[in-house]
């Protein structure tokens, strides 16, 4: 364990930068994600959310800083790497393949496999069944692991990706504007199943401009103005409309208070 971690620190990150070229895009960032914890990032475009993510995630390595994991000092230098220590991320377009099925969309890349090394399809579908009945809670008849993905909603679709994650046991999962473009119903799908990480004992990164989509469910937030954390605020010494107070003051005048 390092001194700059603690028991309850899953991510620790101390003085990052991240420059390209001439240009510093990340500037002197320090933030920790705890155990079980659900934070939102917020912040316009281009304040350095996406690049912040991607040096977590291994798709940038840092020009200078450090990163904790675990309370141990660890170098990101790939999207496998990232997913080895057990972090997750679910996009906007959810990288689930819709012409699929359900169930072969829950194990692409992470295939189980018998002994002899075969595929276990019997095993895959079982798997499936048992996530979509109880932890996706779907009880109708009308989902089923053999439907083509592309035949399930955006929240739907969302919860497969989460459940996934969760499945795999990964240990912080960073759902980058999970709510883009949903339905208020299926935006409200999506914050279940946020939940449904914190019960069970994970925790994430909830990414979005839409602070009425984070509010219910994040504890802390993160905010973020080029390229530097501007402030962060717990969720009990804030209210959702005075962080979107906040918000404004911040896109107006540089300056939050």
């Amino acid at each position: 364990m390092t001194d700059n971690a603690n028991n309850n620190t899953l991510l620790s990150i101390v003085n990052a930068c991240k420059s390209f070229g001439r240009v510093k895009v990340l500037k002197d960032i320090n933030l920790e994600i705890g155990t079980n914890e659900i934070v939102g990032l917020v912040g316009d475009n281009g304040a350095g959310k996406s690049t912040l993510t991607k040096v977590i995630t291994g798709v940038y390595s840092l020009t200078s800083g450090d990163i904790y994991y675990k309370g141990q000092k660890i170098t990101i230098h790939s999207v496998k790497r990232s997913r080895e220590l057990g972090i997750e991320t679910i996009y906007q377009e959810r990288a689930l393949a819709d012409q699929q099925s359900l169930w072969i969309n829950m194990f692409i890349g992470k295939e189980i496999t018998d002994k002899f090394g075969f595929l276990n399809v019997k095993k895959q579908k079982q798997e499936t069944e048992r996530m979509l009945r109880e932890r996706m809670g779907y009880t109708s008849s009308a989902i089923t692991i053999d439907m083509e993905v592309k035949d399930l909603s955006g929240g739907e679709k969302q919860g497969v990706a989460i459940s996934r994650a969760l499945f795999f046991d990964a240990d912080l999962i960073i759902l980058d504007e999970p709510t883009a473009s949903l339905s208020l119903s299926e935006a409200k799908k999506v914050q279940d199943f946020v939940v449904d990480i914190k019960r069970s004992g994970k925790s994430a990164i909830f990414i979005s401009h839409n602070i009425s989509h984070l509010y219910p469910v994040c504890e802390r937030f993160i905010i973020m103005d080029r390229g530097r954390i501007a402030g962060v605020f717990f969720k009990n010494d804030v209210t959702q409309e005075k962080l979107i107070e906040k918000m404004i003051q911040l896109a107006r005048t540089g300056i939050l208070e």
